[in-house]
């Protein structure tokens, strides 16, 4: 075990070099960096939209960059580090992220770190909580349908499960700002920000209903669609266990039906539920809380991502496709080694023998 744990670190520290040394590629070939974006704000072009004058290049050279003295536009290339070849920019830059040292924000006037630090407590509420009553509510909903297969109950669950996930979470969450923040006669939740503008002089429980309370809309769009994926994926685990002869042997030996269910299927379903844990974190904490966060005007990760990348802002970019790879490699990690609390049966080191 502890053998497969080491080899799966390790293997961690090639495939963050391979995952920046391709992004960073890309980079280089995209127009419109921060230098071009510089260069066309002091000529007035409005660099700032990608894909727009400051990107186009003619033979290297910008053509916003027409006019303007040849040493202010290196001083603006060194501020940027542009002044220095791709490859030890690459260089320099893995061996700042091997001391965990992110680099400054072009644009945010504060450390890649601290910006980090900063806009994580929102991303962690929402893919905490969405991803937790997900599970809570998936497993115990698959697990009934499975044992009531083909009843009213399934039917009609499965209905409402399959019209939510076809329902895109950001429509789902300007439905719920309609009908409970004020676009109705029901005005119920907030749709700003994560506690409320007198959170500090609140008390403790206070803070915590507060807290809550701004949490509603925003976890609620976030879960609808996941409920779908992982209920059915429970229910058809159970479905194909059932089925099993040590299924029909441990019932003819006049087992409670509650204990072949928990006691002998619920392990041997669940391997397939828990292998569903690190991809629902991923999802949930980066891919989908974007579009949540700028509805909400949640002040995330994923959208301070998006606008950095959108500025060309470098090193928030690749700061947080460092932090965001780490954590799903590791995440990854976890879901294997959760196997074996579900099944002791699993051996790793058989495995990778």
């Amino acid at each position: 075990m502890w053998a497969y744990i080491l080899r799966r670190l390790l293997l961690i520290i090639p495939t963050l070099v391979i995952i920046l040394l391709v992004n960073f590629v890309i980079i280089q070939a995209a127009p419109g960096g921060p230098v071009e974006q510089a260069i066309a704000h002091l000529q007035g072009i409005g660099g700032a939209g990608v894909g727009g004058g400051a990107s186009e290049t003619i033979s290297g050279t910008s053509r916003a960059s027409r006019g303007l003295d040849p040493q202010l536009i290196k001083d603006i290339e060194k501020q940027y580090g542009f002044d220095k070849p791709a490859h030890e920019r690459l260089w320099l830059m893995l061996k700042n992220y091997a001391q965990l040292d992110f680099g400054k924000s072009f644009f945010r006037g504060a450390t890649v770190t601290d910006l980090i630090l900063q806009k994580m407590p929102v991303t962690i509420s929402l893919g905490l909580w969405a991803t937790l009553i997900t599970y809570l509510v998936s497993i115990p909903l698959g697990i009934r349908k499975a044992v009531h297969h083909g009843s009213h109950f399934d039917i009609w669950s499965s209905t409402a499960i399959i019209i939510g996930y076809a329902m895109p979470a950001f429509l789902f969450a300007m439905f719920l700002i309609v009908v409970f923040a004020g676009g109705t006669s029901l005005n119920w939740f907030p749709v700003r920000g994560l506690v409320s503008d007198n959170f500090e002089s609140l008390s403790t429980l206070g803070k915590i209903a507060d807290y809550f309370w701004h949490l509603v809309l925003p976890v609620t769009a976030l879960v609808i669609g996941g409920f779908a994926t992982l209920t059915i994926l429970t229910k058809n685990s159970f479905l194909n266990e059932i089925t099993r002869q040590y299924v029909i042997t441990a019932r003819a030996k006049g087992l409670s039906e509650r204990r072949v269910l928990y006691g002998h299927v619920f392990r041997n379903a669940m391997l397939l539920v828990v292998s569903g844990i690190p991809q629902a974190f991923i999802s949930v904490f980066f891919a989908g809380s974007l579009l949540i966060e700028v509805i909400f005007s949640l002040d995330g990760l994923g959208r301070m991502s998006y606008e950095a990348a959108v500025s060309r802002d470098y090193p928030v970019v690749f700061g947080s496709l460092f932090i965001f790879t780490l954590f799903g490699l590791l995440i990854k990690l976890i879901g294997d080694l959760c196997y074996t609390l579900v099944d002791p049966r699993i051996d790793f080191a058989a495995r990778n023998a």
